[in-house]
């Protein structure tokens, strides 16, 4: 199975820079700095026991995107042709993916993990990549929470705050996508988050996560705030909005926005 091919298996889309979170007109460094929030959403390290392989498949794949992506010349080909050259410098040989990651991040740990949340959360960094990833996606808030490092579904209504009030000021276009968005598609962010809940909170149960060192457990624990509050949310747009909000189309989280 090619790299496309297993892109599309393992992401549900062939597009590389789509698997990265970025623009076709991303900046090499823009790309590696995509790389790095994608490849920590889907790091072994991160991954329950039982969802390890998974993980691990999952990581390789967006080596390999990356590795075809930071080569200029593959990158053209890509761009042109929209193939890419398995038996090229970026793809060929087994390649030590994790090594990989290491050579370009430095090493990462649990605690680096959530360090980096605790410091990265609400900071301007945050901000400016959540107006950024607004403005690149044109309002699609699938792609938004996709982008974002560190936001899962439940973060919707912090979000989707940050960005109203940049959109009231003035510094963000205000996309057809987002604020006309159909209760069906938040409905399906609200039942993804309290899967992701139940699934934190098995797992705990199994097997016995537990510690300030524990991610899991930290993740288990957000979660379940977590869900209340998207709860609220999702009483306050249907109060807010009534009969309307029950007229939203069909599901499109492909598509964009338009403004």
């Amino acid at each position: 199975m090619g790299l496309l091919e297993q892109c599309e298996a393992a992401f549900g889309s062939p597009d590389l820079y789509r698997l990265l979170g970025v623009r076709r007109e991303a900046s090499p460094e823009e790309i590696r700095r995509g790389y790095h929030r994608a490849s920590l959403r889907v790091h072994p390290d991160r991954a329950e026991p039982e969802e390890k392989e998974e993980a691990t498949r999952r990581f390789q794949i967006l080596g390999k995107a990356y590795a075809v992506l930071s080569d200029a010349e593959q990158r053209a080909v890509y761009d042109e042709q929209g193939t890419v050259d398995e038996e090229g410098e970026a793809l060929r040989g087994e390649r030590d993916w994790q090594e990989y990651w290491r050579l370009l991040f430095k090493k990462i740990t649990i605690k680096d993990i959530k360090d980096f949340e605790k410091s990265y959360k609400d900071s301007e960094e945050e901000l400016a990549d959540i107006k950024a990833a607004y403005v690149d996606f044109e309002g699609d808030m699938d792609r938004i929470m996709e982008s974002v490092l560190c936001a899962d579904y439940t973060d919707e209504p912090r979000i989707r705050k940050i960005i109203e009030e940049a959109i009231d000021s003035g510094e963000v276009p205000s996309y057809k996508g987002f604020v006309k968005e159909s209760k069906q598609k938040m409905m399906a962010r609200k039942r993804r988050a309290e899967k992701e809940a139940r699934e934190a909170e098995k797992a705990k149960d199994e097997l016995g996560l537990g510690g300030e060192d524990d991610l899991k457990a930290l993740i288990q624990s957000r979660n379940k705030d977590r869900k209340k509050e998207m709860d609220d949310f999702l009483a306050q747009l249907e109060a807010k909005y009534g009969n309307n909000a029950k007229k939203g189309g069909k599901k499109t989280a492909a598509k964009k926005g338009k403004k």
